[in-house]
């Protein structure tokens, strides 16, 4: 969520910033804040003031009783009812305006980095760094749910009848590879100096309102019927609420975390559930980082943690660019964000979105009340980070086209076979 001081302060900017997003329809709420923001502080300046005089007034009406002089007394003691009447109709106008002023609030995008390309959607992506050697195929490469049914690696048709479409059964040496992916990427990040932690995979209303828009909660999220209770998108959903409404002492950041959890989403938009393959499904495991950190840490650790990313997936021999996110591709809490995308021989272009690393500055901390406290004593909010370590199975298809050998069979990278038992291939089935 914005800082409202600087709505406040240069609503020109928000409008501006508006605009860069390409989120017109959003323009009126600058200036609603800003009446909603008036009519709140009147409030406040109302409620405060009849505290004030009822405070003033009941210290009177003892002293009143003291002197005998009932009838003054009792005249103030009813002023003191209508001050208490009157407060309490201030505080549920405040309430309501307040809650009206929030919502709008949510509503309006962060403000963007400066060096964000412009851009309406990710066609406007801008690649900034290629990795690896991305080689043309010298034969034909088949389609990813083939490989993996070659490999008698994947059961789309008994998942379709348990679940229906966007749900897979792998299974054999794909499931063990699945497996070996999220064990190697979790040690990865721990050699990185991460603390590894497994999060609660549901979470409540009040965190999910915090961690992601409007737009993305409606798209994504499952809800469960008759709790407040939502499976988690992503394991960044509990890991950032894990903070809420605390105060971190200063010495203890940055806080940087890896953890491992299921995802489950809704994939509601124009894309739609892949029916054939595993690109887009409602149901995976990812492997995240989380980076609570001061202020003047953040941009640093946004270069760092996507440059983790493109370490790990070298070591899989997994070709891949780093695209930086135009302003229209950005979620509205994030200022700035990259998405790594693996080549894909079969395409030869690069294709699939490997992984997403953004910082949302302070708009996460804001929402949630994640805060910490300097040496002399002073209470900020803090920044928060989050980026893709990995997340099969939509990763397998960067990996098994970019392993394949003409024979059907699949490498496997140095780095996988401890995972693998010492495997160096995986083999075709009959």
């Amino acid at each position: 969520m914005i800082d409202i001081n600087i709505i406040r302060t240069n609503p020109d900017l928000v409008k501006e910033n508006i605009k860069k997003k390409f989120q017109e329809h959003k323009l009126p709420y600058v200036d609603e804040v800003l009446v909603l923001d008036q009519e709140v502080r009147a409030c406040k300046r109302e409620g405060d003031e009849l505290r004030a005089s009822r405070n003033a007034l009941s210290s009177k009406i003892g002293q009143l009783m003291r002197e005998k002089r009932v009838d003054e007394a009792n005249e103030i003691k009813a002023q003191v009812v209508k001050n208490n009447q009157r407060i309490v109709e201030v505080e549920e106008k405040e309430a309501e305006i307040s809650a009206k002023l929030k919502k709008l609030m949510m509503s309006i995008p962060n403000i963007i980095d400066d060096d964000v390309p412009i851009g309406e959607d990710d066609s406007k992506n801008v690649q900034r760094l290629t990795v690896g050697d991305a080689k043309k195929a010298t034969f034909e490469i088949p389609y990813h749910a083939d490989i993996l049914e070659s490999l008698s690696g994947l059961d789309l048709d008994s998942a379709r009848r348990t679940s229906g479409n966007g749900f897979y059964y792998l299974t054999g040496d794909i499931a063990r590879l699945h497996s070996s992916i999220l064990s190697y990427a979790r040690d990865f990040m721990i050699n990185k100096g991460f603390t590894y932690c497994i999060p609660p995979f549901m979470i409540r209303s009040d965190v999910v309102t915090g961690v992601m828009s409007f737009e993305e909660m409606a798209n994504m999220m499952y809800k469960i019927e008759g709790e407040d209770l939502y499976l988690i998108g992503t394991s960044e959903h509990s890991m950032i609420g894990r903070f809420k409404d605390t105060i971190i002492k200063e010495e203890d950041l940055p806080l940087c975390l890896t953890s491992y959890s299921p995802c489950f989403r809704k994939e509601v938009g124009a894309h739609g559930i892949e029916e054939r393959g595993i690109y887009r499904v409602h149901q995976f495991e990812k492997q995240e980082m989380i980076v609570i950190c001061k202020p003047e840490q953040s941009r640093d650790w946004y270069k760092k943690m996507w440059q983790i990313s493109s370490e790990f997936f070298a070591t899989l021999d997994i070709p891949h660019e780093v695209m930086e996110c135009c302003s229209g591709d950005l979620a509205d809490l994030k200022v700035k964000s990259c998405d790594l995308n693996a080549w894909s021989p079969r395409q030869d272009k690069y294709f699939g979105e490997l992984g997403s690393c953004s910082n949302l500055t302070d708009a996460q901390a804001r929402r949630l009340g994640i805060k910490f406290k300097t040496a002399d004593g002073e209470i900020k909010l803090a920044h928060t980070l989050n980026n893709t370590v990995v997340a099969p199975p939509r990763m397998l298809i960067a990996f098994l086209e970019n392993n394949l050998n003409e024979d059907g069979s699949v490498n496997i990278p140095e780095a996988l076979r401890p995972y693998m038992g010492g495997q160096t291939k995986i083999l075709p089935r009959k």
